[in-house]
């Protein structure tokens, strides 16, 4: 059979993790999806270290590299940007690939507050867009979304999520933007709990009234040298300090939009756990957890089972959603950045296409209206309505 496709032009801006991942994602895309609409083809890298764009040329097979942001933005031949700079370049730089015409992806937090991601996602509403809560696109994931929506576990009554992290535990972890709020905005607010939200939200139904607060445990931290500036790097005892100015931990209680509750923690200081964002849910008929620190299962309860009652192991597939592009069988795992290419697949496809991408960045809009109503209740110390805070 003869696939007609169409060439998508990818500019991507920041080549630190992220920016490779997405770039690996686009050159696998080909080889993965052989029946796919879109061919991808990686056209300008922007970062500002030069033996980054090296690599991007060389290692990934970037037609050309520039230190310039801008000239991603106004190249001719790309048709889609992805945004996985810095934190407080996101704004900006979306705003300019969306008056640009370009279909835009970006990394979430789109913006450092929730006024800055409203702007974002008001700016660029006329293009396709996308944004990274690419947990989503775990395939078992995808499948506890159709469990729930076709009603296989009754009302929903109570959610649990959390993503606990231990990225910020040692306190000799270096003062990165990261835990700046005039260079990343909140603190875990905006980074991880963002993640845990959207996902209770993707499954079960909008939130529409929560309470809750933060708190910093590790008040200061080393101050970073040249070259070691990331959230990932340490000092030493004797290296002057600076003050951490937004939240290590935040914890939500919340009621949804169809009568079920929930609570929420997120840490990225916690020890022990070191990526665990997970959810429970729980209905009238049965419940289901996921992990992702165990990313290829799902456990599942559902009642009525006596005498064998207890909750079952549902191991990843290619009988579920994307899992098959990547490895055959049954209990054959996928990791991390076999969901970018999946959410990459998708993104293109949606632009190609010239049709809506969900998650778009009013999802993140979704988010941000949800923190804000937390950010009010952490200084009211009560219950505060969510209210949507996209620009009409």
């Amino acid at each position: 059979m003869i696939v007609r496709r169409r060439n998508l032009g990818i500019g991507v801006v920041g080549f630190g993790w992220m920016g490779k991942a997405h770039s690996r994602s686009y050159r696998r895309i080909p080889a993965l999806y052989p029946e796919r609409t879109v061919e991808p083809l990686l056209v300008i890298c922007a970062d500002a270290v030069e033996a980054r764009r090296a690599e991007a040329v060389g290692g990934f097979g970037f037609a050309e590299t520039t230190d310039d942001w801008r000239k991603v933005v106004e190249h001719p031949d790309v048709d889609a940007v992805v945004v996985t700079a810095p934190n407080m370049l996101h704004v900006e730089i979306v705003t300019a690939a969306a008056a640009a015409g370009k279909a835009v992806f970006c990394e979430k937090p789109v913006g450092g507050t929730p006024a800055q991601t409203v702007a974002a996602e008001h700016a660029a509403r006329h293009v396709v867009s996308g944004v990274g809560y690419n947990y989503r696109w775990a395939p078992l994931v995808q499948h506890a979304r159709s469990v729930i929506g076709n009603g296989g576990i009754g009302q929903i009554t109570n959610y649990r999520g959390r993503f606990l992290s231990c990225y910020g535990n040692d306190p000799l972890g270096v003062l990165s933007w990261r835990f700046l709020s005039d260079e990343a905005g909140h603190g875990v607010s905006t980074d991880l709990l963002s993640h845990a939200i959207d996902l209770a939200m993707h499954l079960v139904a909008p939130i529409t009234e929560v309470v809750g607060f933060g708190e910093t445990f590790i008040a200061q931290r080393p101050l970073p040298q040249p070259g070691a500036a990331t959230h990932y790097d340490h000092g030493s005892t004797d290296d002057p300090t600076g003050n951490v100015t937004n939240e290590d931990w935040f914890g939500a209680m919340v009621r949804f939009e169809n009568g079920a509750v929930g609570t929420f923690e997120a840490s990225r200081s916690m020890t022990g756990p070191e990526s665990q964002h997970a959810f429970e849910v729980y209905g009238t008929t049965g419940s289901m957890s996921w992990n992702l620190e165990r990313m290829n299962e799902l456990h599942l309860y559902l009642a009525g089972d006596d005498p064998e009652s207890g909750y079952r192991t549902v191991f990843g597939g290619d009988r579920f959603p994307d899992h098959g592009a990547f490895v055959p069988g049954r209990a054959n795992g996928i990791g991390f950045e076999d969901l970018v290419t999946i959410e990459d697949h998708h993104f293109a496809t949606a632009v190609a296409e010239d049709r809506p991408f969900d998650p778009g960045l009013d999802a993140a809009v979704r988010y941000v209206s949800v923190q804000d109503a937390l950010l009010r209740s952490w200084e009211s110390r009560r219950w505060e309505r969510v209210c949507d805070l996209r620009i009409d």
